[in-house]
């Protein structure tokens, strides 16, 4: 067991749990064989949902009744105790028993738990709440989605950092390519916090990742960049929009293509093409926000994905602890 990955797991957080949480970790081990899982919540709920489907070598479950809840404030959330499920498997990586946390709990309470138990990298001022999008040619990272809606440059300059880090640590072959989120992609344009960190980033040339510049909004999804740079605030409003608008056009596309008789011929006749579309645009295929900055990390499953995007953000888990993620963004720093 020594040599296995060990991922702490909140059972209990999210829509449909622990049921979703049991699922979607079954169907992980069926293309992980080197993760051991532990898992915390409430141990008469999750047995049986187990029970026969993992060898027990690969799990244990720890028992708690506390949990917090989706409508908890994120102090709510922490005043709880230390005896939910969510703060329990923080803390397990707190007390290295474990090597990385997934929850699809309440954001506002993982973060302040999250904050509580684990410290800072050095020299890193705060943490950014990061994640993955498709783009034409594969993934990018964005950050921050949320954590913080203000931002000075030092904080953008971290967050450039620890999104390269992120990054190389899911894609070891490939060299991130690092821009800043602005509203025109002229060096005149954007807010003066925005301006100083282009000037930063412009004279650095690190090792580790290449610096292009300002890109638009309307250019997330080009591929020619895969680190996206943000304050919170920008980051979130983004993340929503395109979300939104990825929703928008599958529901309309199948109203489409179900509505009229030439509508369902066509949809016969394109069926594979609208498969392949479906699959870049399913949600739970990117599933799994990851909390960065603090020196373990905590990584956020959608609270209401399923089993598979579950399993997902399980996988995420796995990726960021082969590819040394902290260690990388201490060198970097």
């Amino acid at each position: 067991m020594s040599d296995m990955i060990k991922i702490a797991v909140d059972a209990m957080g999210g829509d449909g749990s622990p049921k979703k949480v049991i699922d979607g970790i079954v169907l992980n081990h069926q293309s992980n064989v080197n993760v051991f899982y532990k898992i915390f919540g409430d141990q008469k709920k999750i047995t049986p949902l187990i029970d026969g489907k993992i060898n027990k070598k690969f799990y244990e479950i720890l028992h708690t009744d506390n949990v917090v809840k989706s409508t908890d404030s994120p102090l709510e959330g922490a005043k709880r105790g230390k005896d939910t499920s969510m703060w329990l498997a923080i803390e397990s990586v707190k007390n290295k028993e474990a090597d990385i946390v997934v929850s699809a709990g309440n954001t506002g309470a993982l973060l302040v738990i999250s904050k509580l138990n684990l410290k800072m990298i050095e020299n890193i001022d705060k943490p950014a709440l990061s994640a993955l999008w498709p783009n034409k040619k594969s993934m990018s990272v964005v950050l921050d989605l949320g954590a913080n809606i203000e931002c000075s440059s030092k904080n953008l300059l971290d967050f450039s950092i620890m999104g390269a880090s992120l990054y190389t640590s899911l894609y070891p072959n490939d060299k991130p390519n690092v821009a800043l989120l602005n509203i025109g992609s002229e060096e005149l344009k954007g807010n003066e916090t925005i301006k100083e960190t282009y000037q930063i980033l412009n004279d650095k040339k690190p090792d580790n990742y290449d610096f292009a510049g300002y890109i638009e909004g309307n250019h997330l999804m080009d591929g020619e960049v895969n680190v996206i740079v943000s304050d919170g605030f920008t980051g979130n409003v983004a993340l929503k929009t395109a979300e939104g608008t990825a929703n928008f056009i599958t529901s309309e596309l199948k109203k489409a293509m179900t509505g009229s008789i030439i509508g369902k011929i066509s949809s016969l006749l394109n069926i594979s093409n609208l498969k392949k579309f479906k699959k870049r645009l399913d949600p739970r295929l990117y599933n799994g926000a990851i909390f960065i900055g603090l020196d373990s990390p905590v990584v956020k499953s959608h609270g209401g994905t399923d089993y598979i995007g579950f399993s997902n953000s399980l996988d995420v888990c796995n990726r960021i602890v082969k590819g040394n993620l902290i260690e990388k963004i201490k060198q970097n720093i």
